[in-house]
């Protein structure tokens, strides 16, 4: 069984030796304890080299980041085409080397255009010995478009590891400029070998197929002692887990809101160390939004995993007795200033479980939109869309179902 060819791998090469004997051990089962889920089987990453579809990342409007698993010590690198069928190959990391590892092989792709349509594989070649070479299926991307007059996007929050949630999503989101995944992909990092299949092949899918991916971290995303791998996994425009990016008459600004409690918290065990982290986005907030691109845009869009509003703001969240943070009031109290000065328009959010939508008012200007849970029958996705008149927002249930409708006007 682990000798079949996983259906996103084109081809399969080898060649001046053979594979030792043995069959590779699949992937473990990702526990969902923590929200009383059923025990769900992940996929096992099938293929002795290639592990997972090649992951679309981190999209550019002058390129994308490239990332899949793999079984064992190779090397690896990209090869991608534009509509006049020329293949070129991006094969070298920033210290001077073709990009390889023995779990990971990221490789970032530059110097594409704006707004254009491409196609694109991963390559692996191991060199231990036996020479086997894979490569993925083409799959094909657009580069994002600043000077666009739309976009289209859809959006995923707490997921959680729930496999039926994710397979569902998979199938009712449709293809679009970019998924944002806004948090809690996991339960807890308490295995290191979770991360590959649920950040890269969640659910057996291959989700950043017709809508290359961005992801923000949840407050489960760093929890667990393998959370400080998960960066090895995911890329960001910006190589920090905090960005901001134009597509279309859309700027969008993403941020990471950390714990839902404070740092000190004995339940971290001295692991985290956020309220530094909410500082350092404040200060790179402030310059963002004078840049021209983000200061004049239509329309302006902050994702983060836990909402900064929420219906009930309690004032003390009694953490000694189990309590947390629905809504970030550290995240709040750092980026507030800046999200009225830039006359954000709405938060998109996750975390609560609960889908709600909080009108602007005097207090907060800005909206706040938040998806729901990972339970099938909770789940939520949000389809965005903007052009000259509008932007729009419907949050979808797993049936179909329209649970929020929001629109807004351009800026003046």
């Amino acid at each position: 069984m682990w000798d079949r060819i996983p259906a996103f791998l084109m081809k399969r090469r080898r060649f001046l030796g053979s594979v030792t004997g043995g069959a590779l051990a699949g992937a473990v089962g990702v526990g969902n304890s923590a929200l009383a889920a059923p025990q769900p089987t992940v996929p096992p990453l099938a293929g002795p080299l290639i592990k997972t579809p090649a992951v679309l990342m981190a999209p550019r409007v002058d390129g994308i980041e490239v990332v899949w698993a793999v079984g064992r010590l190779c090397r690896g690198w990209v090869e991608w085409k534009a509509s006049d069928g020329a293949t070129r190959k991006a094969a070298e990391d920033s210290f001077g080397f073709v990009p390889q590892g023995d779990r990971i092989v990221r490789v970032k792709v530059d110097g594409l255009k704006p707004g254009t349509a491409y196609q694109i594989r991963a390559v692996a070649e191991s060199g231990d010995g036996e020479k086997v070479h894979e490569e993925t299926e083409w799959k094909r991307f657009r580069t994002l478009d600043a000077k666009s007059a739309a976009t289209s996007f859809v959006v995923w929050n707490d997921t959680h590891q729930w496999n039926d949630t994710i397979t569902s999503l998979h199938q009712a989101t449709p293809k679009a400029d970019f998924l944002l995944w806004n948090g809690d992909t996991c339960n807890n990092w308490d295995q290191e070998d979770w991360l590959a299949p649920t950040l890269l092949h969640p659910g057996g899918q291959d989700v950043s197929d017709g809508r290359p991916m961005f992801v923000i971290w949840g407050n489960h995303d760093v929890r667990g002692k393998w959370a400080f791998k998960m960066p090895e996994l995911v890329a960001t425009p910006s190589g920090r887990p905090y960005y901001a990016f134009r597509s279309g008459p859309v700027a969008f600004i993403c941020l990471h809101t950390g714990e839902d409690k404070p740092d000190d918290h004995p339940s971290f065990g001295g692991r985290v160390a956020f309220e530094a982290l909410r500082r350092e986005q404040a200060e790179w907030l402030k310059k963002v939004i004078a840049q021209p691109e983000f200061r004049d845009a239509p329309y302006r869009v902050v994702f983060c995993h836990i909402p900064l509003r929420w219906t009930e703001e309690v004032s003390d969240a009694q953490y000694q007795k189990g309590g947390y943070d629905a809504f970030s009031r550290f995240s709040r109290e750092a980026w507030h200033d800046s999200l009225v000065a830039w006359k954000t328009q709405v938060v998109i959010s996750g975390h609560t479980h609960q889908p709600a939508f909080l009108p602007g008012n005097e207090k907060f200007p800005y909206a706040q939109l938040v998806g729901g849970g990972p339970k099938p029958e909770a789940a939520t996705w949000i389809g965005g869309s903007a052009d000259k008149s509008a932007l729009k927002f419907v949050m979808k249930d797993l049936s179909g179902k329209v649970i929020q409708d929001v629109t807004f006007k351009p800026l003046a």
